[in-house]
């Protein structure tokens, strides 16, 4: 006679939701730099047009490229959410963001490429300015940028947890706001010193440092979300201490390991260990788990090694 008993198998089985803390509020906060990022690129070609300032204009089509990259982060946290529990997923939906990040990073790259040879162009040939109009229309842009910078800004700060879930989509979103108030600042030092003192030059090259910082900032965030997208070992201190760990505290030999993120202060880990006894790697999963939340997905191999038994007297 047949006997169903409905237990628990939790200890065996989990969800793949390695979505990042907060992760909803983060969405809603870069939606909102978008829209208003959109609205300002509006405000700043249009006045371009209006005073005659390619500087201006070039600055909104700029911007344009920073309501795209707003978008991409807004869009990327919606499909890691929409896509948390779908299968297809193996590890789960959390390398969203980094994959928004990644493409983020290089469309900053393409726009410092660009603003650093407009900037050159205008250092060969002069453009006439509508200084005074291209001045105020360049603080309010600042103004707009610090604002954005701001709402994308308190998650970082008031989030004690962020500091250890390095979000590579909130940090793109962040970086863009921060590179379009460089550049404003610079225009606006430029533009002052134009009015004043009539130096034409100065736009130009103030572009061409602005051009190298965007250029610099888009080269370490390829680089960060390039290494979660390859699944480099995304924390070579935390693998040490894991090899540590086991070897000092359990006795095994580790004899394989592999730590990589699946998103947002979620790690995974695989690790093969060779053992002189029939270790639990229950036991040992769990251990490693408690020591360290951060692992959302542990698989231990124990192979037991009969030549490392202890002779029998």
């Amino acid at each position: 006679m047949a006997h169903n008993h409905a237990h628990d198998h939790g200890l065996w089985t989990h969800n793949h939701y390695f979505l990042g803390h907060g992760h909803e509020h983060a969405e809603r906060r870069a939606r909102a730099a978008m829209f208003l990022t959109a609205a300002f690129m509006v405000i700043e070609i249009a006045a371009g047009f209006f005073f005659g300032s390619m500087a201006l204009l070039a600055d909104g089509v700029h911007m344009a490229t920073h309501v795209g990259a707003l978008g991409l982060a807004a869009g990327a946290y919606w499909l890691a959410r929409r896509n948390v529990a779908n299968a297809r997923f193996t590890f789960g939906s959390g390398k969203f963001g980094d994959l928004a990040a990644f493409a983020s990073a290089l469309i900053l790259g393409l726009v410092g490429i660009g603003v650093a040879a407009e900037s050159i162009l205008r250092l060969i040939s002069p453009a006439l300015v509508n200084y005074s109009g291209a001045l105020l229309v360049a603080v309010l842009g600042l103004g707009v940028n610090i604002l954005c910078a701001v709402i994308l800004r308190s998650d970082r700060e008031h989030d004690h947890q962020y500091q250890h879930t390095h979000d590579h989509n909130l940090r793109a979103a962040y970086i863009h706001v921060l590179a379009d108030a460089a550049t404003s600042v610079l225009a606006i030092i430029a533009l002052t010193a134009g009015l004043l003192f009539g130096t034409r030059w100065l736009d130009p090259a103030v572009g061409i440092v602005g051009a190298g910082m965007i250029l610099w900032w888009s080269k370490g965030l390829v680089r960060d979300s390039g290494l979660v997208l390859l699944d480099a070992e995304s924390d070579p201190g935390l693998a040490r201490e894991i090899r540590a760990m086991v070897e000092s505290e359990m006795g095994a030999r580790v004899a394989d390991l592999h730590l990589w993120r699946v998103g947002p202060g979620h790690h995974s880990l695989i690790v093969s260990l060779v053992s002189p006894d029939h270790t639990d790697a229950e036991a040992i999963k769990r251990a490693l788990r408690s020591r360290h939340p951060g692992l959302s997905h542990v698989t231990v191999e124990v192979a037991v090694c009969a030549e490392c038994l202890p002779e029998r007297a």
